[in-house]
């Protein structure tokens, strides 16, 4: 059975709560000895025993090891973040260090989220990462910058203020009157549209010679195509700070649930999954442990929050992946903190 906190006397509330915050701190099972000189209501050994018992059976604690202290279950845990936990401010300090995100003003959306994920996985100490929104708003302005012989910059401006830069391969001969030609003849026919919706229209006009375009310029046309044309598919994930997941490890089965974790990661699909979930909903979501199957296995849980455009839609999600003994009450608010800073950035064209 599960109780809730409701249904939890004062006493054992306040033993619960100690529990969690000690393990919080150190990693290992608590004991009731440890209990009984951290608490402020003067309880024996054999009380606080007593009372962790119910609690076990609660489904709240449990023991890894015979005579050994107790643990939160990941249901106990999910009690105490939804029902107990006292949520910090973000100190001013942690403030100004996620400030750094909005300096170099005109940085490409990547970047932006990028530098977003690592400063957050630094602050965390856990795994940062961040699902990127979707490139499929129509479009303002597209151009392209010549760079070196065989390089070309095209520059992407949504509707939204979204500025995207992208490397490409182009054809030796390009010159910047090439270019231009290319420029000003994508311009004409994405202008207000989403590149999913002209991406066909000029495919078909480039196969059937239809366009006043000269064979290299026709190039640059495709090569401008090939980098955007994934972007209207599915969003990138961006992952930093993954060995921040093994500090700690020190048993070889957590060592081994990491591993797991890891693989999971490469694969990226469940976390993608994952994230393409959590945006439905607003404001920060918690997942603890067997919440969700990919973290059945790893002991993690993860901490997220969706951004918005400049229209106000949720168009991606940043958090961070950390084990389940995080400390919940300063990584809240500095997810909360980023993702809004993002979603700013995102609404002043970046």
């Amino acid at each position: 059975m599960s109780l809730s906190i409701a249904e939890l006397s004062r006493r054992s509330l306040e033993i619960f709560r100690e529990l969690v915050d000690t393990y919080v701190e150190t990693g290992e099972p608590v004991g009731s000895r440890t209990l009984s000189r951290r608490l402020q209501t003067p309880l024996s050994p054999a009380t606080i025993r007593n009372i962790m018992a119910d609690l076990e059976e609660a489904g709240l604690l449990y023991a890894p090891h015979t005579s050994a202290g107790r643990l939160p279950t990941d249901e106990g845990l999910r009690l105490f973040v939804h029902g107990l936990l006292e949520v910090g401010d973000l100190s001013e300090e942690d403030r100004l260090y996620l400030n750094q995100l909005s300096e170099n003003s005109g940085q490409s959306v990547d970047r932006v989220l990028e530098k977003a994920t690592s400063l957050l996985s630094g602050l965390s100490q856990c795994a940062g990462l961040v699902m990127a929104p979707k490139t499929d708003a129509p479009l303002k302005h597209i151009e392209f910058v010549h760079l070196t012989p065989g390089r070309a910059l095209v520059v992407l401006i949504s509707e939204d203020g979204v500025v995207e830069n992208r490397l490409i391969d182009v054809p030796k001969g390009i010159t910047p009157s090439i270019l231009t030609e290319a420029t000003n003849y994508l311009s004409t026919r994405l202008t207000g549209r989403t590149l999913s919706q002209a991406k066909n229209t000029i495919h078909e006009e480039l196969n059937h010679f239809q366009a006043h375009l000269n064979d290299l310029a026709a190039k640059v046309v495709e090569a401008g195509l090939a980098v955007w044309a994934g972007g209207d598919q599915a969003s990138s994930l961006i992952i930093k700070g993954q060995s921040h997941l093994l500090q700690g490890v020190t048993e070889m089965a957590d060592l081994e649930q990491i591993r797991q974790l890891f693989q999971v990661l490469d694969t990226k699909e469940a976390l993608h999954q994952l994230l393409d979930a959590s945006i439905k909903g607003d404001g920060v979501q918690i997942f603890i442990g067997s919440d969700n199957n990919l973290f059945k296995l790893s002991g993690c849980s993860m901490v997220v929050s969706p951004y918005h455009n400049s229209r106000h839609e949720i168009v991606g999600a940043i958090g961070v992946i950390g084990p389940a003994r995080m400390n919940y009450g300063k990584i809240i608010p500095l997810v909360d903190y980023t993702a809004k800073m993002v979603g700013r950035l995102m609404g002043a064209g970046i």
